[in-house]
């Protein structure tokens, strides 16, 4: 069985409606995603419910200003157990300090530490974690090619929509 995950720290969730802050604040995801491109699959989808998103692939933007963005999204793939070498040198570089920081990435392997190297990075920056979304991501990295790779057919639409609906309910409380 596949496993989405969706995670907000309780004091950044509520239900109820956005208020015109919440509508209005700017959001940049600053992402790196070459392998399959599963999670830039993610951030189309979730760019094309919310157009004022700012992406940010940090490949080909790597000066990009985060300053001017409220909140900021981390998306990665993982390779060998963590977020991109590109994305972390890049928040490490770049992330503003004090920010709302979220984040977003595919995995193939079906659970793991992610996040370590990149958390400490947001840390480091005294940002605020406001949430997180993973799922699985077709995987052919290193000895998972040899095998024909794992998690096809990943992230699938119900994990795309479920995508959309994690960003959609960021920062409320």
């Amino acid at each position: 069985m596949i496993r989405i995950h969706m995670q907000m720290p309780k004091s950044a969730a509520r239900e109820g409606h956005r208020t015109s802050e919440e509508k209005t604040m700017k959001t940049a995801i600053a992402y790196y995603s070459k392998h399959h491109g599963n999670t830039k699959k993610l951030l189309d989808a979730i760019a094309a419910a919310d157009p004022s998103v700012t992406l940010i692939d940090v490949t080909e933007q790597p000066q990009a200003d985060l300053s001017a963005f409220d909140r900021i999204g981390l998306a990665s793939g993982i390779y060998y157990t963590n977020y991109a070498k590109q994305l972390v040198a890049f928040a490490q570089a770049h992330l503003p300090e004090g920010k709302d920081v979220f984040f977003v990435y595919t995995h193939g392997a079906p659970a793991g530490n992610f996040l370590k190297g990149i958390r400490e990075v947001v840390e480091g920056k005294n940002c605020r974690e406001i949430g997180q979304y993973h799922c699985q991501g077709f995987d052919t990295f290193g000895p998972f090619k040899l095998v024909g790779g794992i998690a096809k057919g990943h992230p699938d639409d119900g994990e795309i929509a479920a995508a959309v609906r994690f960003y959609e309910t960021l920062g409320r409380e």
